[in-house]
This record gives C-alpha cells, structure tokens and sequence, in this order.
C-alpha cells in the first residue's frame, strides 16, 4: 500500500531498491514495453516523421490554446455538452459533488483518468457519502487494495500475477486463488459489470478534445470506457486544459504517436469519440454530458514559452518505461499523481517546487526520454531549468513557480561564489589546490551523500600544469643537448 510524499523520495527510493520483487517486476515490464515500441518503429525515417508531426500539432495546438478552449467550449455547448471550468482541484471536486447531489447519485463508475487522480476524486466524494468504482483493470486493483497507480498507462504494473491473485483472495468473497491470467481478468469482469448498470453516472478521461466539432476523444483497449460514457444516464469527463486540439484531422497522427509509444500498439481496441448526449432518435448513450476542464497550474507553466512545452506531454508512458529511475524504482518512491520524467516536470507547476525539489534532481540526465518522447518533450533541458528556478526568484518575464528558490541554501551559494573567485584567481586557485594535495590523507571517508555510492575523492600529487611545465623542460632539455 502506497503512502508516499514527493517530500520523501529519497528514503522511499531506499525502499523501492531494496524490494527484490518490485525490482523483478518492473525489470520483466519495462523490458517487455521498451522491445514493444521498438517493434512498433522499425523504421527510423518513418519514427522521426511521426514524431516530427506529432510535435508539430502539439506546439500549434498550445500557441492557439487560448482561443482554441474558447471554440471547444462553443462547440461543445452547441453539441449539448454542459462545460465546466476549475481552476483547481477543489473547484473541480465541488463540480462533481453539484452533479452527483443533483442526480442524487451514490455510485460513480470510473473509467481511466489520471486527472481524476490528480483532483483526489475519489476520496473526496468518499467524504460525502459517494462511491467511486475504478473500472479498469488496473485502477480496479490498486484501488482494492488502498493503493495509488504507479505509471500513468498501467497502473497496476508494479504487481505480478501471484500478487493480484492475493488482493482479490483477500477482497472478493469467493475467489478460488489462481495465477492464470485470463482467470483473473474473468473474476475482475463479473465483478464490475453490474456497477455499469447501477451507477447513475460514469466518469472518464478525455486524451483529445477537439476544438473545430466538440468531440471528446478517448483512447482504451478494456471497453471499460465506452461502458463508462455510454450506459449510465449521466457522463462526466475531465481534462486538463492543454488537451485541446485544433482539428479532427490533428488526431489520426497523434493517435498513432500515442499508441505506438505507449503499449506498441498500432491501434487500440476501442476509440471512443463523444460529441453530445443521446439524441431523440437514439436508444443508447447518457442524457447528460459534462465537461470539466481543468487548470490546476498549467496555465503557470503556458505564460513561459520554455516551460510550455510541459503541456505537449499526450501521456504515453514512454520516457518512464526507457528511464534509468523509474525503471528500477518504480512509481510510487515519487510519491506524485505523475511519476518518472514527464511527473518531474509536470508535478513542480501543480503542487509547487518546494514540494518537488528532490525529484528535480532525481534524473542523471540521459536524454533517454527525450529520445522516446513522441511529441519531443526537452525533458533534461526543462528539468535544468525546474532546478534554476528552485534555486532562484523568478526573471521579470516568467510565470513565478509556487515554492519558487525553496531550495535556496546559503552555504552552497557561498561556497559556489567561493569557488567562482578561485577560478577567476590563478594564484589563488593553483595555491588552494596545493594545500589540499597536502591534505589528501585528512578527507574523510564518508562524504554525506557524495560516497553513498562513490569513493572519496583524491588529489593527485602532481597537478597537470606541474606534469606538463616538466614535460616540456625536459624536451627543451633534450633538445640542447
């Protein structure tokens, strides 16, 4: 069960290294999804030229992104879609709360949503007496067990078969344990599919809105979703509102980005594509649709032209799966809704860089995920710049971070300053290194964080400005002689 704080990755890192299970778990997926995006680009030309695209409609996409919520709402509202705004989580769980009280609702079914996880939806309509079911797969069993996703795509990754078998042992009446696959699958099925038709509204995600005909994309494979958006009477969907897209003809290409990035899949078994509730003439589908757009911090990161390319992000889970970190710790140690890379340049503009100052740092800054990213995401460049601004005030022409210079230490900027004078002082440089020759046998063995995984470092007797000046003696030596 998963209670972490991103306050605490550290000794949560700790702890994610030393579990020799989840260790094996992740290694078995995250090598399974790495071949399974390299299978589904066997063409480097065709590779760069999807991704090319791809980021080029997102960046067109977020240069417009004003004007473009402004037609997606018009054009929703036109379609019969009710469009909320919040501007941060407890706006958008009051929404929620308004619709569910008006339905007098007591059973929400939830398909896949990150950002229902990033509002805190279901605890916060368990305080007011509403149950919110999880429908996927995954989310369905990290949610019997009290437990949090620990990748965006797959929440339920950090288990194994044997280890789900014991979460429904222990939650479902019944349950004959088993390790067979599709036996798990059955139970998780029968188990869901009465709540499909009792609950008074189901909830979803949104992975593009359409801003030209007010369609709501969704993007599954489980069928989950379309249950979701189609059989309760009521659909709510949520978004963040850097989804929004220009043009229906903007989808195919990032469909297709999305897809082959995240799980190497060509196409997904269901695209669901909602443009309003159940007309007249219609025998199925919701008599209401809500949209709750959602800011929560992006609209921080949009005002500063670097830091928006946070929000091309499509959500894909391709820089978690390729990087060194995450692969070996897991979700959880973030202790964020958005783990991995693309959560340590997102979660600083949503609960603020004091909070998330150690997993800035947390990256050796590889490119790996850069290299993978399908929209081209500069994740170690933004990650340099999240570590400036935790240092530092805000420049005249950006957007203040919250918790912005909470990571501000006297004594580095002290020593940082010392050394800047050193260096811009050869006398004082050469001299200050001579005496620490001088005093290698006095550095001590442990050296805070430094030799937690190196050995100290030494001083070599003769510095290379001494090896060079006695090279270059000798040769004049030599050649007088």
């Amino acid at each position: 069960m998963s209670h972490s704080q991103p306050e605490m990755f550290h000794p949560q890192a700790q702890d994610a290294l030393a579990d020799k299970e989840l260790r094996l778990n992740f290694r078995g997926a995250m090598d399974y999804l790495r071949h399974k995006r390299k299978d589904a680009f066997p063409d480097a030309d065709e590779e760069k030229a999807v991704r090319d695209l791809a980021e080029s409609i997102r960046q067109r996409c977020l240069k417009k992104l004003p004007e473009l919520l402004e037609q997606l709402e018009a054009n929703c509202i036109r379609n019969g879609i009710q469009v909320h705004w919040a501007e941060n989580a407890e706006q958008a769980n009051h929404i929620f709360a308004e619709i569910a009280q008006e339905q007098c609702a007591q059973l929400l079914v939830k398909g896949k949503s990150m950002v229902s996880e990033e509002i805190g939806l279901n605890h916060d309509m368990e305080k007011r007496g509403i149950r919110c079911l999880e429908s996927d797969m995954g989310e369905y069993i990290v949610q019997l067990d009290g437990d949090t996703p620990s990748h965006i795509i797959m929440p339920a990754i950090h288990k194994n078969k044997q280890q789900v078998s014991d979460t429904f042992e222990h939650n479902i009446d019944g349950f004959a344990p088993t390790t067979d696959v599709d036996s798990l699958i059955q139970t998780g099925r029968e188990m869901l599919r009465n709540a499909f038709e009792v609950a008074e509204i189901g909830v979803s995600g949104v992975n593009f809105a359409v801003a030209e005909t007010g369609t709501l994309c969704l993007v599954e494979n489980e069928g989950n979703g379309r249950m979701c958006t189609t059989i309760p009477d009521v659909h709510i969907a949520i978004t963040g509102i850097e989804k929004v897209v220009e043009c229906l003809s903007d989808i195919p290409p990032l469909y297709s980005a999305l897809t082959r990035s995240a799980t190497g899949q060509a196409i997904t078994t269901y695209f669901n594509m909602i443009s309003g509730p159940r007309k007249h003439h219609e025998h199925d589908g919701p008599k209401q649709v809500h949209l709750v757009l959602l800011d929560n911090g992006r609209s921080q990161a949009y005002q500063d032209e670097e830091l928006r390319k946070t929000l091309q992000c499509i959500r894909c889970g391709a820089c978690m799966n390729h990087c060194p970190v995450y692969t070996r710790i897991g979700g959880h140690a973030y202790g964020t809704v958005y783990p991995g890379p693309i959560g340590k340049i997102i979660s600083p503009h949503l609960i603020g860089i004091k909070e998330t100052q150690s997993l800035i740092t947390a990256s050796s800054l590889c490119g790996a995920c850069e290299e993978v990213c399908p929209v081209r995401i500069p994740i170690p460049a933004l990650l340099q710049r999240l570590r400036q601004e935790s240092k530092n005030k805000a420049q005249a022409n950006h957007a203040p971070l919250k918790g912005q210079d909470a990571g501000k230490n006297a004594i580095e900027k002290a020593a940082i300053k010392g050394f800047a004078f050193a260096a811009t002082h050869p006398s004082v440089y050469h001299g200050a290194l001579d005496t620490a020759r001088h005093m290698n046998g006095l550095i001590p063995h442990h050296i805070g964080n430094w030799t937690q995984c190196r050995v100290k470092p030494t001083l070599a007797k003769t510095s290379l400005k001494t090896l060079l000046a006695q090279k270059a003696k000798a040769k004049d030596e030599g050649d007088t002689q």
